[in-house]
């Protein structure tokens, strides 16, 4: 068995990646998660989690150990190489067309934030957990794709308040700034729970869904139209969608509210 740990069960894919004690990310790591992402585009995996298979532990950040071997006359050697490898990795994680979820359960920084921020639905772990961009401080920047994804998450101020401090922050300041869904008492478990109820939900619905937000996000307001029009036509042809809607059409009107809630995957403090 390599650094992660991947199981499947009714469709959700569950990779923990364990590299005890620190579960620090490393190039091998990388490359395994790497050879991983194409089975995962298999239509019979509907939802996939990245976790820690450590307790306590999420990907705690990219190893420095390795960054160090590589500073100075390697990175000569290798240019932008290193950046390009993993801006590729992340890429190909957020380009599944499912949901990707990052139960993140323990401290996530540097590379593993990044890592992270390339997936759809971030869950921290509540507890004495750190979650942020340390690299600054290293005399580095986040080079994994952070200094990108961050601004598109946060906004751009945010960002560079975040990146340009070194700041390091709690699961629940982490909720706070938008840099994660919500904070559970078991991330895993939490991540668990919302995969369960996607996988439940159309899977062109999910696909054109995060198509529409992620390519429109970086187009002109008209041209994000335009991909939103093409996705919700794509999903306007599909049996699912006639199903679902007739369901809804012949659900009694005093009971249309709660057909509608019981489908939805609440964050705590959503209408029950």
């Amino acid at each position: 068995m390599g650094l992660w740990n991947v199981e499947q069960h009714d469709g959700i894919v569950v990779a923990a990646y364990r590299n005890p004690p620190m579960n620090y990310f490393v190039g091998e790591g990388a490359a395994e998660l790497g050879a991983l992402i194409p089975g995962w585009r298999d239509p019979a995996v509907r939802v996939v989690i990245l976790t820690g298979g450590v307790p306590d532990r999420y990907l705690t950040h990219y190893s420095v150990e390795e960054l160090a071997g590589l500073a100075g006359d390697g990175m000569h050697a290798l240019g932008t190489d290193v950046n390009d490898g993993y801006h590729a990795l992340v890429q190909d994680l957020s380009d599944l067309e499912k949901p990707v979820i990052a139960a993140m359960s323990g401290d996530t920084m540097g590379g593993g934030l990044e890592l992270s921020l390339g997936c759809d639905i971030r869950i921290a772990q509540r507890g004495d957990f750190s979650i942020g961009f340390p690299e600054v401080s290293l005399g580095i920047i986040a080079g994994g794709g952070g200094t990108q994804r961050l601004a598109r998450t946060i906004g751009t101020g945010p960002a560079l308040d975040f990146l340009l401090r070194s700041r390091i922050v709690s699961p629940e300041q982490a909720l706070a700034l938008g840099i994660v869904s919500e904070v559970a008492d078991d991330a895993r478990a939490r991540a668990l729970e919302i995969a369960a109820n996607l996988a439940r939900q159309s899977p062109v619905a999910l696909a054109q869904t995060k198509r529409s937000v992620l390519r429109g996000a970086q187009l002109p307001l008209a041209e994000g139209l335009r991909v939103e029009a093409e996705a919700f036509l794509t999903t306007m042809l599909t049996d699912e969608a006639l199903t679902a809607m007739n369901d809804y059409v012949d659900t009694p009107h005093d009971e249309r509210r709660a057909w509608v809630r019981s489908r939805a995957t609440a964050v705590p403090g959503d209408p029950a």
